[in-house]
């Protein structure tokens, strides 16, 4: 994988657009994950939007580390981190290169592979199973070759009703964290419960 690849073409634009146009935009888009083998895929049902140095609830709000260096882009990478030594956490990177916008996939539904994710759930955690993360770093998606792949909403399947609220667990970042820059799905089950659907 070569860490200059562009996005998949068909979201280079939205990735390179506005954070929050992105989180809203990826919803229904698929991650899929393996190969000819053995494939999972799942529809992103929750997003939030983190947006620069400037937003307070972001990775990005203390400048450039060893840890967050690739949410500073370009946009179409991958940025995961762990949470608490429990939780694999991905991120779409957005925007331009050095600006520091990521969208974090929060849920996604599964479309094939449902057997697979439960394994994956078992061994290795709740949000591995949603992300399909595993222990990538990061990395970008634009390479058919790599077993972790974003593919735009099928043409066929329309555009879904989508809410918005709240980023979630963000209290310490003060007015950033009354932002409405989480975006869910309003039918899907998968996404998170409680939390102002």
């Amino acid at each position: 994988m070569e860490a200059g690849s562009d996005p998949p073409a068909d979201l280079a634009g939205l990735l390179a657009g506005h954070v929050v146009d992105a989180a809203r935009g990826l919803l229904g888009a698929w991650l899929v994950r393996g190969d000819a083998a053995s494939v999972r895929i799942g529809r992103i049902v929750e997003t939030e939007a983190y947006d620069g140095s400037e937003d307070l609830a972001s990775h990005a709000r203390f400048g450039r580390t060893t840890r967050n260096g690739s949410m500073f882009g370009p946009p179409g990478h991958a940025y995961v981190y762990g949470v608490y030594g429990m939780h694999t956490c991905l991120n779409v990177v957005c925007g331009p290169p050095d600006r520091a916008a990521a969208v974090l996939v929060r849920a996604v539904e599964p479309v094939t592979g449902v057997a697979e994710m439960r394994e994956a759930r078992r061994s290795r955690g709740l949000a591995t199973h949603r992300a399909g993360a595993g222990d990538r770093a990061e990395g970008t998606f634009a390479d058919p070759a790599d077993p972790l792949r974003l593919v735009a909403r099928p043409s066929a399947e329309p555009a879904p009703a989508v809410a918005s609220g709240p980023r979630v667990g963000v209290t310490f970042a003060g007015a950033w964290a009354e932002r409405p820059w989480r975006f869910w799905v309003v039918a899907s089950t998968a996404v998170s419960s409680g939390r102002g659907r």
